[in-house]
C-alpha cells in the first residue's frame, strides 16, 4: 500500500472548478504529498487499482461495445427494411443477431452499470476505495479480454449464431459446427468471472467500508440498487456457468448433457438459462433505477418520496425476480399447474416496480422541476419502462403469452423494458455525474437533441414491432415474402419501414451524444463544483475527486448528508423553510481543514493485468490447440504468485521517507 501523507500547505477553499483560491497551514500536517507510483502517463491507467479510473475505462470501453452492437442492430433492421431482402445472407444474419444481443447485455449494459457502481459507490458510502482493489482491476481487464475474445470470433471462422439464449439443440456442433457457439460459451465464462469477482468486491464495499454514522438506510438508492444487484449476480452467474460449462464439455469433450439420442433433455438448458436470464433482466434495470432515484430529486428540488419503500420495493424485486423464468418456456408443455404459478408470480413482481412507478410520480408531483438533459431522460425512463412493464405483464397470461412466444410482439416488450429503462437510465447518469467525473458540463442544447432524438427513436423503432408481433411476424427470420406486403391483416411492409427508420432516428441521437462527448473535451470549460445543488455524498469531493476520495471521511448524520450539510430549516413567515448556509466550496474547504493525517491507498500493480490475459490464451487453448492451454495455465499460475508474492507497498526509490519512520506502513500494509 501506498501512503499518501497531507501537505503542510493545503487549499482552504476550492474554486468552482476545483482550482485553490488559497492556503492554510493544518495543525496535523506530517510531511510532503506522497502519491503512488505511476500516476500520470498510461502506466497510470494500465497498471492503476483506483476505482474511479477503472470506473471510466469500463465507461470507455463499455460505450465502445455500444456502437459495435448499434451497429449490428442497424444490419439486422435494414435486412427487415424490405421483402425478400439480400442485405445479409441466413447465416450472417443469424450470427448478427447472437452477437447483437450478446454485446448490448453482457458488454454495454452490464458493465456500464459497472462503470457508475465502480466511479461512485465507494463515493456514495464515504470509502477511500473499494474493499478489493486489485480484484477490481482484475475483473476490468479479464471483462476487456472477454469482450475482445467474444468478437475475435468474427474473423477466427465466424460468430456465435444459435441466439443470446442458445437453445439446445441448435447450439450443438451438428446445427452449429463452426467454432462460433465456443467463442461464445468462453467468452461469457470470462464476462461472468469478471462480474462475479466485481459482485464480491462491491458487497463487501458496502457492508464493511461505509463511512461512520452511515447506515443501510441513510445509503442513496443507487447505492441500494447496485447492491442489491450484486447479490443478484452472485447467485445468478453460477447458474450460468454451470449451463455453460456443460455445454462446453459437449461441444468440445464428446459430453451428452442435452442430446436426446442418448437420454438427456434440451429442456435442462432451458431451465438453467432462464434462471440466470430472468434475474439477468432486473441486473441490467436496477442499477437505471437507482440513477433516476437520484436524478429526480435532485432536479425536483424535494427529496425522494417514500424512499423505504424504494428501498424494499428494489429488495423486493430482487427476491421475486427467481420465481418467475419459467414463464418464458410457457410453450414448452410444462403442464397447467406449473404455468399457473409461474402466472402467479409473474403478476406479482408488477408490485413492486409498480411502487416505484408511483413514488417516483409523487416525488415530481409538486416539485419546482428542472428540466435538464439528465431530468428529462429520467422521465423518459418512467414514460418507456412503464410501456414495455404494460407489455410484459400480458405475458403473466398463459393463453396471450402463448401467441405472443417468438413473435415482435417480445422483441418489443424486452427493447421497451432494456433501451427505454436501462439505457436511457444510463444516459440520465451520464449527464448527471458527467461534471464530477470530468469536471465539464455536457452541452444542454445537444443534450436535448440527444434526448428527443432518442425518445422518439425507441418509439418509432420498437412500437411498430408489437404490431408486427400481433400480425404473425416471427422472431429471427431472416426475410419476410413479398406476398405480405398488401393492405391485408398481413401487411408487415409499412411497419417494417417505420421500425428501420426509427432505428437510424435512434442512432443519430446517439450520435449527437458522441459529438456532444467531443465537443465539450474541446470546449473544456471546468463545471461548478456543486452545478446541479446535488444531495449525496460524492458531490462533497473535488471534480474529479482526488486519489484518496476524501480528505476526511465525513461522519454521516442523516439521508442525504451533503444536502442537510448545506441547508438548514428556519422557522418563516409561512411555515419552516430551508435556507442555505453553506456553499459544496465551503464544505470542501472544512474537509481540507480537518484533512486525515495518513491516508493509505493500495500501489499500482500489473499483476491483474497479467493475470487476466492468461484466461483467453487458456479460452482460444480450448478451441484450437491444447498447448495453448498449458501455456496460459503457466502465465496463470506465474500472476498467481506474483500477486501473491508482490510488496505492499513500493520501494524506497519510489517514496520519499515517511514523516513517522514508516512505522505506520508497517502496521497497516496489507496484500489485497
Amino acid at each position: 500500500m501506498a501512503i499518501i501523507e497531507r501537505p503542510s500547505a493545503v487549499p482552504a477553499t476550492v474554486g468552482p472548478a476545483g482550482g485553490v483560491s488559497a492556503f492554510v497551514t493544518p495543525s496535523k500536517a506530517l510531511g510532503s504529498y506522497r502519491r503512488p507510483v505511476s500516476t500520470t502517463g498510461w502506466k497510470s491507467w494500465v497498471f492503476t487499482v483506483d476505482h474511479k479510473k477503472l470506473g471510466i475505462m469500463y465507461g470507455a470501453v463499455s460505450l465502445f461495445f455500444f456502437l459495435v452492437g448499434g451497429c449490428e442492430a442497424l444490419l439486422i433492421r435494414l435486412q427487415l427494411a424490405a421483402p425478400d431482402n439480400t442485405v445479409l445472407s441466413a447465416g450472417l444474419y443469424n450470427e448478427m443477431f447472437t452477437m447483437h444481443a450478446t454485446t448490448m447485455i453482457f458488454l454495454f449494459v452490464m458493465p456500464m452499470a459497472a462503470a457508475f457502481a465502480n466511479y461512485f459507490l465507494p463515493l456514495q458510502v464515504g470509502a477511500r476505495d473499494v474493499a478489493f482493489p486489485r480484484i477490481n482491476a482484475f475483473g476490468f481487464w479479464l471483462f476487456l479480454f472477454g469482450g475482445i475474445f467474444l468478437n475475435t470470433s468474427w474473423i477466427l471462422g465466424g460468430a456465435a449464431d444459435g441466439g443470446w439464449f442458445m437453445y439446445s439443440p441448435n447450439s450443438s456442433a451438428l446445427f452449429s459446427p463452426s467454432h462460433g457457439v465456443d467463442f461464445w460459451v468462453l467468452g461469457l465464462q470470462l464476462t461472468g468471472i469478471a462480474s462475479l469477482v466485481g459482485a464480491i468486491n462491491l458487497i463487501v464495499t458496502v457492508l464493511n467500508m461505509r463511512a461512520p454514522g452511515m447506515k443501510m438506510m441513510r445509503l442513496p438508492v443507487f447505492s441500494w440498487m447496485v447492491l442489491v444487484v450484486q447479490f443478484l449476480l452472485l447467485f445468478a452467474l453460477p447458474v450460468i456457468t454451470v449451463a455453460l460449462f456443460l455445454l462446453s464439455f459437449q461441444r468440445n469433450f464428446g459430453a451428452t448433457f442435452f442430446d436426446v439420442n442418448q437420454g438427456a433433455d434440451p429442456l435442462l438448458w432451458q431451465h438453467l438459462f432462464w434462471i440466470f436470464g430472468h434475474p439477468e433482466v432486473y441486473i441490467i434495470i436496477l442499477p437505471s433505477f437507482g440513477i433516476i432515484s437520484e436524478v429526480l430529486p435532485t432536479f425536483a428540488r424535494k427529496p425522494l418520496f417514500g424512499y423505504k419503500f424504494v428501498v424494499f420495493s428494489g429488495v423486493a424485486i430482487g427476491f421475486v425476480g427467481w420465481g418467475v423464468w419459467a414463464h418464458h418456456m410457457f410453450a414448452s408443455g410444462l403442464g397447467p399447474v406449473t404455468v399457473a404459478v409461474f402466472s402467479v408470480a409473474t403478476m406479482l413482481i408488477a408490485i413492486p416496480t409498480g411502487v416505484k412507478i408511483v413514488n417516483w410520480t409523487l416525488t415530481l408531483w409538486g416539485g419546482k422541476l428542472w428540466y435538464t438533459t439528465s431530468m428529462m431522460f429520467a422521465i423518459g425512463v418512467i414514460v418507456l419502462f412503464t410501456i414495455g412493464g404494460l407489455s410484459g405483464v400480458t405475458h403473466a397470461v398463459a393463453p396471450s403469452d402463448t401467441q405472443q412466444t417468438d413473435t415482435y410482439y417480445i422483441v418489443a416488450h424486452f427493447h421497451y423494458v432494456i433501451v427505454g429503462g436501462a439505457v436511457m437510465g444510463l444516459f440520465a447518469g451520464f449527464y448527471y455525474w458527467w461534471p464530477k467525473v470530468f469536471n465539464r458540463l455536457l452541452n444542454e442544447r445537444l443534450g436535448r437533441w440527444n434526448f428527443w432524438l432518442m425518445f422518439f427513436g425507441v418509439n418509432l423503432t420498437f412500437g411498430p414491432m408489437h404490431i408486427l408481433g400481433l400480425q404473425g411476424q416471427p422472431r429471427r427470420m431472416v426475410v419476410w415474402p413479398s406476398k405480405l406486403t398488401g393492405q391485408g391483416f398481413f401487411n408487415l411492409a409499412f411497419w417494417n419501414k417505420v421500425s428501420t427508420v426509427g432505428s437510424f432516428v435512434l442512432a443519430l441521437g446517439v450520435l449527437v451524444f458522441v459529438i456532444n462527448i467531443v465537443y465539450v473535451w474541446k470546449k473544456a470549460v471546468p463545471a461548478p463544483l456543486d452545478p446541479w445543488d446535488a444531495r449525496t455524498l460524492e458531490w462533497m469531493t473535488a471534480s474529479p475527486p482526488k486519489e484518496h476520495n476524501f480528505d476526511a471521511v465525513p461522519t454521516v448524520h442523516s439521508l442525504d448528508e451533503f444536502f442537510h450539510r448545506k441547508y438548514e430549516e428556519v422557522d418563516g413567515e409561512h411555515g419552516p423553510k430551508l435556507v442555505k448556509v453553506k456553499t459544496a466550496e465551503e464544505i470542501m474547504a472544512e474537509q481540507v481543514a480537518n484533512a486525515d493525517t495518513h491516508i493509505h491507498l493500495p500501489s499500482p500493480s500489473y499483476w491483474p493485468i497479467i493475470l487476466a490475459f492468461a484466461f483467453p490464451i487458456i479460452a482460444y487453448g480450448v478451441i484450437f490447440n491444447r498447448v495453448l492451454c498449458v501455456i496460459g495455465a503457466a502465465v496463470l499460475l506465474l500472476a498467481i504468485f506474483g500477486w501473491a508474492l508482490e510488496p505492499s507497498v513500493a520501494d524506497d526509490s519510489d517514496y520519499d521517507p515517511p514523516a513517522d519512520g514508516g512505522e505506520s506502513t508497517k502496521e497497516l500494509a496489507s496484500i489485497v
